[in-house]
């Protein structure tokens, strides 16, 4: 059985710093396109940052310059680093697995929290 399990979250004053983790087993990890999304309360969720099987990335507009995704094919893996995390950062993350060449095949985590307050 696919599992993606993340870990990292927590609270953190705004300009903190905070590494999410998301570790996958039962997936061959390199043939998946890995996500972060974020739903905050009330709100959609929103794709985050995305890295693509061989290491390219894309982030959206609010987080560039401020987030990191990576991913180690070999542990399975991917991180997203956050700094300069801003009260408008808080929502549940999730991590997302999309398999290369069929989108159909696509799991998530279960989440994790991220709270950005003083």
């Amino acid at each position: 059985q696919v599992q993606l399990v993340e870990s990292g979250g927590g609270l953190v004053q705004p300009g903190g710093s905070l590494r999410l983790s998301c570790v996958a087993s039962w997936i061959y990890f390199d043939l998946y396109d890995m996500a972060w999304y974020r739903q905050a309360p009330g709100k959609r969720r929103e794709l985050v940052a995305h890295i693509t099987w061989d290491g390219n990335t894309n982030y959206t507009d609010s987080v560039k310059g401020r987030f990191t995704i990576s991913r180690d094919n070999a542990k399975s893996a991917v991180w997203l680093q956050m700094d300069g995390l801003k009260p408008e950062d808080t929502a549940v993350y999730s991590c997302n697995a999309v398999h290369r060449s069929a989108a159909a095949l696509s799991y998530w985590g279960q989440g994790t929290q991220v709270t950005v307050s003083s």
